[in-house]
């Protein structure tokens, strides 16, 4: 009976908790306006392109793409809403491009858990984007840290499926927190410990078992009709599998190779050379150890900035300036949370770097530019004529810890920083009623 009275209080927690995660996700869907020609004029601007403008004036068209940027003298359309934002600071929105966001929401309540598809090693066909909630309520808190876009990625098997680049504003109007705007931008795999614990324990095995995988997508792709009529040896992976691996040799897509030993990442180039993917480094613990031999391959690493400890054997080798030393050896540095539910600390991450050798300007560049140029989204990232308008307007310098963000928008439209469990919470108890006077001193 106690065991049958814990799971009912079970069950209650959790269907309160839904019922208040979709009372606030209907309270948390974003203010946008209407997109019409917006004028920003005065803020000093961070294009990530070469350039920072002061007393900049950024246009911003109808079609939510920036229509010219420039300094004071630049031409405002008549009619446009002219936006003043004297002594703001302005950049790209910010890309974290490797989170959970919107796939996770408690992650102790394995109802709101779907980042990781089913228990095979191999689950190239799993697309994290069909599980991916618009209206999860960490995406408005997370907007208030300037973050515009994220990639969402899948976890477990040695192969854990493609990530998805999601936009964190509305589409078209429509009233949702976020959308998936590239279901396939990338896909991840495991080595290092991870993918041995799913090839059956040993680095070897993992290689030995990607080495068949790649030998059979490329068997599949030249025997389409024979294994349809079922005339084919046993290949190593499902049909879906081995169709979406194709897309990573025929199409260019992006591997996130999420790997930490400097030997380790040796071995992922050797092998992604031998079978001619793209790879990206994703943790990199030890990538400052072969940094030239990244910067000669210009292979992108995603670094966790604030990582310092050898938390596991593959990362004995953790520093605090892996990020600085890579950026200075040429190497094509991303910086990520690594997050789900802190996500609005990128700037912070970003900071971090900064303290630890890394210039401004390169820090800036990991959370906006170099994100987007990796995954292939030349169309995000940086604030040029013709890019989508998503914008953050500072109070300060973004690394400043006491800085806030005043403005944002995405696609041009300006999206509402007040719908977040967060602000609301501020704002009831910011100022609460007096029990009862104060006791008089003697």
């Amino acid at each position: 009976m106690r065991l049958l009275n814990g799971q009912i209080r079970t069950l209650l927690i959790v269907l309160a908790l839904c019922l208040w995660g979709t009372s606030a996700s209907a309270q948390t869907s974003p203010d946008q306006t209407a997109l019409g020609q917006t004028v920003l004029r005065g803020a000093k601007v961070h294009t990530v392109a070469g350039e920072v403008i002061d007393d900049a004036v950024i246009v911003v068209g109808k079609d939510g793409k920036i229509a010219a940027v420039g300094g004071p003298d630049t031409k405002v359309p008549e009619g446009a809403e002219v936006v003043d934002v004297t002594g703001k600071v302005i950049t790209p929105g910010l890309v974290d491009a490797f989170t959970s966001l919107g796939v996770v929401e408690i992650w102790q309540t394995g109802s709101t858990v779907d980042h990781a598809g089913s228990g095979d090693a191999v689950r190239a066909a799993f697309s994290v984007s069909d599980g991916f909630n618009p209206n999860s309520v960490l995406i408005p808190i997370t907007r208030t840290g300037g973050v515009t876009s994220v990639v969402v990625v899948p976890g477990g098997g040695l192969v854990s499926g493609k990530a998805a680049w999601a936009r964190l504003g509305a589409e078209n109007g429509a009233k949702q927190a976020a959308f998936v705007d590239d279901a396939s931008v990338a896909m991840v795999v495991n080595h290092g410990e991870r993918g041995a614990r799913a090839a059956g324990g040993s680095r070897g095995a993992a290689m030995e078992s990607l080495r068949e995988l790649y030998d059979d997508v490329v068997f599949y792709r030249d025997n389409k009709e024979g294994y349809d009529q079922n005339r084919s040896r046993k290949l190593a992976a499902s049909r879906l599998d081995l169709e979406n691996l194709g897309a990573t040799l025929e199409q260019g897509m992006p591997v996130l190779f999420r790997v930490n030993r400097a030997s380790d990442i040796r071995v992922v180039l050797k092998f992604a050379d031998e079978v001619g993917l793209k790879p990206i480094i994703v943790g990199g613990a030890e990538a400052w150890q072969v940094a030239d031999e990244l910067a000669e391959r210009k292979v992108p690493v995603v670094v966790e900035p604030t990582l310092n400890l050898p938390e596991r054997f593959e990362k004995l080798g953790a520093r605090a300036d892996n990020a600085a030393l890579l950026a200075e050896a040429g190497v094509p540095v991303v910086l990520s949370t690594f997050s789900t539910h802190n996500v609005r600390k990128l700037r912070q991450a970003a900071g971090n770097a900064v303290r630890a050798g890394m210039s401004h300007t390169d820090a800036l560049e990991a959370i906006t530019a170099a994100p987007a140029r990796a995954l292939g989204r030349d169309d995000i990232g940086t604030v040029e004529v013709g890019k989508a308008a998503d914008l953050v307007v500072w109070s300060g310098d973004p690394f400043e810890l006491s800085t806030r963000v005043e403005r944002l928008y995405v696609d041009g439209a300006e999206t509402s920083l007040d719908n977040n469990r967060q602000h609301k919470l501020f704002e009831r108890y910011r100022e609460l009623p007096r029990r009862g006077e104060p006791a008089e001193r003697d």
